[in-house]
């Protein structure tokens, strides 16, 4: 919405210059009747209206929106507690997945008494696909240094409880670790691929202690952690994106994932600044590398629902602006191009001095008699 439309509309009462030309004054006779008198156009402007003037109904749009979510996630992070994470069932899971597939849930004794209030728990301990496990004496209060694995599994894939399963597991198996021949597979960071950018940027965005991601960092600098650069190559990234991890329980990846846990045990949880130095530490002493796919490789078999409905509500909106834009571009070059000439008809053909003519129906249609006529002359 543009303000012209408004500034015409704010003046179209005259003005006090206008009625001054004479030198005096139009003598104004009261009505008799008493009326209420029209308040301005000021009196009845709002406080949105006043900010869609000058900004914009799409860009205030976008600030409500964003006002919006930023609640949302401020509400999740400090103030919910306990089953704040939806029950997303998993998709397009094969019959014989069902069967060989065990899908375990871990949750505490509050999120469990939460489950069972909304959802309701049977014998089997089972929701839809998911079999609720409830993890009891946790060693740690922080969810994020509680064990990741199951020590019996041959293979694994964890995912983070704000994620739904959209694929098959043992596609994800086939893609990421069996046609690399690989026993580790995690997802590189969306946007970033170093260290020292990722601690920056948990720093500001408050997930720990500043004091205790520079001593990490500064530690590990002091190991031999270096910039990312493409020096580093075919190594993709130092940053991995932890909401998927699939890997093989065989000795280098379960040593690994062990060093791995050290590192978070000893200094801060948040595990993708120490990912780099534990596997360029046993890279360097073994034959072994992780599979870091593309985070939009990731994006295909786990999602986040909230931000699933939010882009193909963006994507439609993004749609029709763009028919919208396409639609008036094409109106005004119409507009532009030069009318179509518009030609007078022919003047009607005159029949006066001409003979008349046989339709072709007369033509066609001649006697039998006169056709065999026709050929005894002919011969």
């Amino acid at each position: 919405m543009s303000g012209g439309s408004l500034g015409i509309r704010s003046g179209s009462y005259g003005s006090l210059d206008k009625q001054l030309q004479n030198g005096v004054l139009p003598i104004q006779v009261p009505s008799a009747t008493k009326t209420k008198p029209f308040k301005t156009f000021k009196e009845k402007e709002t406080f949105l209206h006043w900010i869609c003037k000058f900004a914009g109904r799409k860009k205030v749009g976008l600030l409500l929106l964003c006002a919006i979510s930023a609640a949302i996630f401020v509400w999740v992070l400090y103030l919910g507690k306990g089953a704040f994470d939806n029950m997303l069932q998993p998709k397009n899971i094969s019959k014989y997945s069902e069967q060989t597939v065990c899908l375990y849930m871990f949750v505490d004794e509050e999120t469990k008494s939460d489950l069972e209030t909304e959802h309701g728990l049977n014998e089997s301990k089972k929701i839809g696909l998911w079999r609720i496990v409830v993890a009891h004496n946790l060693p740690y209060a922080n969810g994020r240094r509680n064990g990741k694995a199951v020590s019996d599994a041959r293979f694994s894939l964890w995912i983070d409880g704000k994620l739904q399963l959209l694929v098959d597991p043992y596609q994800i198996l086939e893609r990421f670790l069996w046609r690399k021949t690989a026993t580790f597979a995690i997802s590189r960071h969306y946007i970033r691929f170093d260290v020292f950018e990722e601690a920056e940027a948990n720093k500001a965005a408050r997930k720990y202690d500043n004091a205790s991601i520079d001593f990490q960092v500064d530690f590990y600098k002091k190991e031999g952690l270096t910039p990312y650069s493409e020096a580093k190559l075919p190594i993709a990234s130092d940053v991995p994106e932890g909401c998927a991890i699939i890997r093989e329980h065989v000795p280098i990846s379960n040593l690994f994932t062990c060093l791995w846990f050290n590192e978070i045990d000893r200094f801060t949880s948040r595990d993708q600044l120490s990912f780099s130095t534990v596997r360029d530490s046993v890279a360097a002493k073994t034959n072994w590398t992780v599979n870091m796919f593309l985070d939009c490789e990731r994006r295909n078999f786990v999602v986040q629902a909230f931000m699933f409905c939010f882009l193909k509500f963006r994507l439609r909106n993004l749609v029709l602006e763009n028919k919208q834009k396409h639609h008036k571009g094409v109106l005004a070059m119409l507009a532009q191009m030069a009318p179509p000439a518009i030609y007078p008809p022919p003047p009607p053909l005159s029949l006066a001095n001409n003979p008349p003519r046989k339709s072709s129906l007369e033509i066609a249609s001649v006697s039998p008699k006169h056709r065999r006529d026709w050929r005894v002359g002919s011969r």
